[in-house]
């Protein structure tokens, strides 16, 4: 592969509300099994990009011990790898990264370092599949400055969380507004960008000397009329999960068969693997259009679920369309609905929860073994 990959993974959302403060939104456990920040690892090994660095920053911890054994995504190598920085303190500089421009540019002697012609920049909460070799080829014949992965949203979806573009008829990007009120295109940037990385040191440098720090602000917004910057579109699966509602509706897409299908077939995701035995489903338990991953007991019923690792389910409890994270204990007799339960929680016997008509974040950090 021609080009190194840059994974953006340091950011916080108050979007995802209580569920980042114990980890940064790469870091956010999917589909049972898995962690967001495997599905943009992942595709960067599936495209043999053999250098690759994460950038971290908010809440790292969690995200570290997951990416402390490279072997998982195929980066155990003596060329190249998997690399991980966070912000540093220098006898120039004791701030933490002020964007995602500036997060590259404290790093720039890796990009100098680095003999790759091309950078992919990615992001690491977004949950997609994708040949990146497709993108650079795209980026190479267009003859492009900047390459950015585009897709199409229902006209019914508010994007204004997103970058939403314009393209011209020859695929040219000509408008492109961070966040707006109001659009009028429902054609959205996905977080992906191809550029040479020569070019992407000069723009670093260059926004560094003028005090900027964002990169779609600072670069691809400001450079827009300057510099070829064209869109490639997806139209396969893609989701981001900076949002409590977001994050809840991804984990559900798995229940559906052609989305599990999708991300099954190879080239196949990738994660770090506990061994955990397999879910066990006790006399009394009834599970439909669920997923339970391993280390789970069930004793009672579960509906339009996704129960993470080590979720242990009392008797006479109904869970429904919740999503309960790793390692929570659920006493007797206890109502969950339209609920995320935090991981590591400890729901008392005899209790309530539901999130009416949106979605309640549930946290209970009950001492497990004083009930």
């Amino acid at each position: 592969m021609k080009a190194l990959g840059i994974i953006l993974a340091g950011g916080n959302s108050n979007r995802m509300r209580e569920l980042t403060t114990r980890r940064a939104i790469a870091a956010m456990p999917i589909h049972g099994s898995f962690r967001c920040i495997d599905f943009t690892l992942s595709n960067m090994a599936n495209s043999h990009i053999q250098k690759v660095a994460v950038l971290t920053q908010y809440n790292a911890r969690s995200l570290h011990e997951h990416l402390n054994s490279s072997k998982w995504w195929d980066f155990g190598r003596k060329q190249g790898g998997l690399y991980t920085f966070t912000p540093t303190v220098t006898p120039d500089n004791s701030w933490w990264y002020q964007g995602t421009a500036d997060a590259m540019y404290q790093n720039i002697e890796f990009l100098r370092r680095c003999h790759e012609p091309y950078v992919i920049i990615a992001s690491g909460d977004c949950v997609y599949k994708l040949d990146y070799n497709k993108v650079l080829d795209y980026h190479i014949e267009k003859k492009a400055d900047v390459t950015v992965v585009c897709k199409d949203m229902p006209a019914d979806m508010d994007i204004s969380r997103f970058g939403v573009v314009k393209m011209n008829e020859d695929s040219r990007i000509i408008e492109f507004e961070e966040k707006p009120m109001v659009s009028r295109s429902n054609t959205i940037s996905t977080g992906i960008y191809v550029l040479r990385r020569r070019q992407l040191i000069e723009m670093l440098e260059r926004c560094h000397e003028e005090g900027r720090s964002d990169f779609v602000n600072d670069i691809l917004i400001r450079y827009k009329n300057m510099k070829q910057i064209y869109g490639y579109k997806i139209d396969t699966y893609w989701s981001n999960i900076a949002s409590v509602q977001a994050y809840y509706e991804t984990n559900m897409a798995f229940l559906k068969p052609e989305v599990r299908r999708y991300f099954k077939e190879d080239p196949k995701i990738h994660s770090k693997i506990d061994d955990l035995p397999p879910a066990k489903y006790n006399e009394g338990s009834e599970v439909r259009n669920s997923l339970i991953a391993s280390g789970c007991i069930i004793n009672s019923k579960v509906e339009n679920s996704v129960l993470f690792k080590k979720v242990f389910v009392g008797k006479n409890c109904v869970i429904k369309n919740s999503i309960i994270l790793n390692d929570v204990y659920i006493g007797d007799n206890t109502h969950i609905e339209n609920c995320i339960v935090e991981s590591r929680g400890t729901l008392k016997a005899n209790t309530y929860y539901s999130g009416g008509d949106g979605i309640k974040v549930v946290l209970e950090n009950n001492e497990r073994y004083s009930i």
